[in-house]
C-alpha cells in the first residue's frame, strides 16, 4: 500500500478536522502532526498508517453494512394478515419489513404502501393478505458493504437487507444511516 504524505492536509481539512483533534484521535501530539503536514519530518510507516486509518474512519470508509445493521429482522410471510404486519410494525416501531418464505425474500411491505392501501380500499384492507399487496424485495448487500453504497441504495429504497450464504443477517434504513453518522 503506497500512502502520500501530502493527502494527510488535504483530507484532515476536507473534514473540517482540526491538527489538534486529528492528533488525539491518532494518540500523538498536535506539533508532530503540524511537522508531518510541513514536511519537516520523516514519519514511520506505522505512524503514517494510523493517520490514514483514522482519516478513513472519519470518512467514513470504515463503516460498513455490518456495523449499522438492525438485527434481528422482523418479517412477515405472504399469508400474514395486513392487520398482523401492522400491528408487528407498530409494537416493534418499524416502517417497513420484508416479506419472507422460509429462507426466500419475496417482496416487502410499508407504512407507505398501507396507507396507499387504506386509501384505495379504505378499512377493509387490514383483512387482506400481505401477498396481496407486498411490494418489489429490498435491495440486498454484503455485510462488508461500505457506506458510501448503502447510501446511494437508500437514495431510491426504503431499506435494504444484508445478507451472507444466502442467510439475511439485518436490516440497513435511512435512520440506521444517520444514526451511524451522528455516532
Amino acid at each position: 500500500m503506497f500512502f502520500e504524505i501530502e493527502e494527510i492536509k488535504r483530507r484532515r481539512k476536507k473534514l473540517g478536522v482540526t491538527q489538534k483533534k486529528l492528533a488525539e484521535l491518532v494518540g500523538v501530539s498536535q506539533p508532530l502532526i503540524a511537522r508531518i503536514e510541513s514536511g519537516d519530518i520523516d514519519p514511520k510507516l506505522s505512524l503514517v498508517k494510523k493517520i490514514f486509518e483514522v482519516l478513513e474512519e472519519l470518512e467514513g470508509k470504515s463503516v460498513n453494512a455490518k456495523s449499522i445493521m438492525h438485527s434481528p429482522v422482523m418479517s412477515v410471510t405472504p399469508e400474514t394478515s395486513l392487520r398482523e404486519a401492522i400491528k408487528l410494525m407498530m409494537e416493534h416501531g418499524i416502517s417497513q419489513m420484508p416479506v419472507i418464505d422460509g429462507k426466500r425474500v419475496l417482496g416487502s411491505i410499508s407504512e407507505s404502501s398501507v396507507v396507499r392501501l387504506i386509501l384505495e380500499r379504505g378499512v377493509e384492507a387490514a383483512n387482506m393478505k400481505v401477498k396481496e399487496c407486498m411490494e418489489a424485495p429490498f435491495p440486498v448487500v454484503s455485510p462488508d458493504e461500505k457506506l458510501e453504497s448503502i447510501s446511494k441504495i437508500l437514495l431510491t429504497n426504503q431499506a435494504l437487507l444484508v445478507e451472507e450464504d444466502g442467510r439475511i443477517l439485518g436490516i440497513i434504513t435511512k435512520h440506521d444511516v444517520m444514526k451511524a453518522l451522528r455516532e
